[in-house]
């Protein structure tokens, strides 16, 4: 440690944290904007009230209670953006269930080891989405389910299951969604009465599956307090109020969409806005226009795809304010596009993670460029950050380290995995993220990268986010990625993969050449692929173990 600041700041607040369970709260938002816009999805043609989304969340929840779920229990949503995953996650917070998030694009596999692993008794899910058949794929999980009374599921390879609510159909030994709200009776409404006061905002409410990208993914199990308050806050940020509308497109079954998304909007009277079931920059920009969004959200590979839409000329964006870039690492040049072009000038950097429930810092309104583009901001309020060297002792202001975060938002853990958990927080509460940061004189963060992105090159340490940044100046250059590959000599040496803007024919010496005498020779990357995509999550995050791998087979390396 030297004279300089160390890199720890709080973010000291006099603004209380919500004491409420979600489903409380969801009860005080309709009580005060209940004739107020609160879901509108087009690609349904839904445009719902507040009151009018109550009425269905109650009868849901009812019927939820009817079907013999307690306070508890898992319920899985295996489903694209529509108005029944809205429904269903304040019903099941009402009905005190834990609700499972599954990833859309999940396989046999996947779906199979999710269900099992946190125990679901009840899935809903859609019929399909895109090359998905959803229930092709349960039946052939829980071949079963055929010959089954609705709710008497016993299947061989998913032994908690009993219960399985298709969106959108009714196929054998399935309950239809819309069926759901015809079973509750008075009874089942009075016991969810009954439940407001025994059901606690430190109950766990959410289960959300990790990327996976090492090893099987691990379920983040989180509160109503975590989630309650992280959507809140974020909102608060915004300026949020009754009069916004959120371009959602963002898939729901992750936090961006479930937090971000909707419990901002629910905390603050905001209109929650489905462009379509999954990411189309098409229909993103259609929604905008059509119901004069005020914010929009994404990961930068979708502002990119939206700027980049060969109609985006065409739509009147001028109602847009506010946003989050969020999900990676935002270039500089994409964030000066969407504040130019997108009319986003009050546009906001979230950085978090599902653990955390999962923003912990947030740039500001009014922040000067420099800190919107060049950082992901500050601790939100009552959050506290530092940032560790390899020993765990706090770095100085400046100094790259190990980013983590304590306070509310912190997950209770990973779902039956203490050693894990164990792992990720330490005794006094503080998650390790894994990301490199530094911290400036003001208390913003920059993040400068995964710790296990880090390239080690002859000695040398290399940022590839550093490179990145610079070579989307390059004006050819419309998505680039940089990482370390096996080297003999060095040890690791830099490949970057590059994807072009239209009717461009940038070279590999091109892009050397841009390089030469702008940034150290040693942060050149000596292998350069050009490719259409890259391999991503669905949620936009670039898979960057996947490119090395490619690269490692088709180089021959070792």
């Amino acid at each position: 440690m030297t004279d300089a600041a160390p890199s720890y700041q709080h973010g000291a607040s006099d603004q209380p944290m919500i004491g409420d369970t979600i489903g409380v709260h969801f009860d005080r938002t309709v009580a005060r904007h209940g004739a107020r816009p609160a879901l509108i999805v087009r690609q349904q043609g839904i445009s719902w009230t507040w009151s009018e989304l109550a009425a269905r969340v109650e009868a849901v929840a009812a019927g939820l209670v009817a079907l013999g779920l307690r306070p508890g229990e898992r319920v899985g949503i295996w489903s694209p953006n529509n108005a029944e995953w809205i429904i269903t996650q304040y019903a099941t917070a009402k009905a005190g269930l834990i609700l499972v998030n599954i990833n859309p694009a999940y396989r046999l596999t996947e779906v199979e080891y999710a269900l099992n692993k946190v125990g679901c008794r009840a899935l809903i899910t859609a019929t399909r989405f895109k090359s998905s058949d959803y229930i092709s794929m349960i039946n052939m999980l829980a071949p079963e389910l055929r010959v089954v009374s609705q709710g008497e599921l016993h299947a061989a390879r998913l032994p908690a299951l009993r219960l399985v609510i298709q969106i959108g159909g009714n196929d054998p030994g399935c309950l239809g969604f819309d069926q759901i709200a015809g079973l509750g009776r008075e009874v089942d409404r009075q016991r969810l009465r009954e439940l407001v006061p025994l059901l606690q905002f430190d109950d766990p409410i959410n289960i959300q599956f990790t990327s996976g990208t090492t090893g099987l993914p691990k379920g983040a199990t989180l509160t109503h307090h975590n989630i309650l308050n992280n959507g809140f806050f974020i909102g608060e940020v915004m300026r949020y109020g009754e009069q916004d509308a959120v371009c959602i497109p963002v898939p729901m079954y992750h936090c961006f969409g479930m937090v971000i998304g909707s419990l901002a909007c629910m905390t603050h009277g905001a209109a929650i806005v489905f462009p379509s079931e999954g990411f189309d920059p098409l229909a993103t920009l259609q929604a905008v226009a059509e119901y004069r969004c005020t914010s929009l959200y994404g990961v930068p590979t979708m502002f990119i795809a939206e700027l980049d839409h060969a109609e985006f000329g065409k739509y009147d964006l001028s109602s847009l304010r506010t946003g989050m870039m969020a999900g990676s690492p935002c270039p500089v040049e994409v964030m000066r596009r969407a504040i130019r072009d997108m009319h986003l000038t009050e546009m906001t950097i979230g950085y978090g993670m599902t653990e955390t429930s999962p923003v912990s810092t947030q740039t500001r309104i009014g922040d000067t460029l420099e800190k919107q583009v060049g950082t992901v901001g500050r601790p939100h309020a009552h959050v506290e950050i530092k940032i560790i060297d390899g020993d765990g002792r706090i770095v100085a202001r400046g100094t790259n380290g190990e980013l983590c975060t304590r306070g509310y938002p912190v997950m209770l853990g990973y779902w039956d995995e203490p050693e894990r958990t164990a792992e990720a927080i330490d005794p006094a509460g503080w998650m390790h993220t894994g990301d490199l940061a530094t911290m400036d004189q003001d208390g913003y963060c920059a993040i400068v990268g995964r710790i296990k992105d880090l390239v080690i090159r002859g000695g040398e340490n290399i940022y590839p986010r550093e490179i990145e940044e610079f070579l989307y100046r390059h004006p050819a250059i419309v998505e680039v990625q940089v990482f370390g590959v096996p080297d003999q000599r060095f040890g690791e040496e830099l490949c970057a993969w590059v994807k072009q803007r239209a009717g461009e024919t940038l070279t590999e010496d091109d892009l050397k050449a841009f390089c030469k005498d702008q940034i150290a020779h040693y942060k050149i990357p000596r292998y350069v692929r050009f490719v259409d995509e890259f391999p991503m999550t669905v949620t936009g995050k670039m898979q960057k173990y996947l490119m090395r791998g490619t690269m490692i087979e088709e180089l021959g390396l070792t």
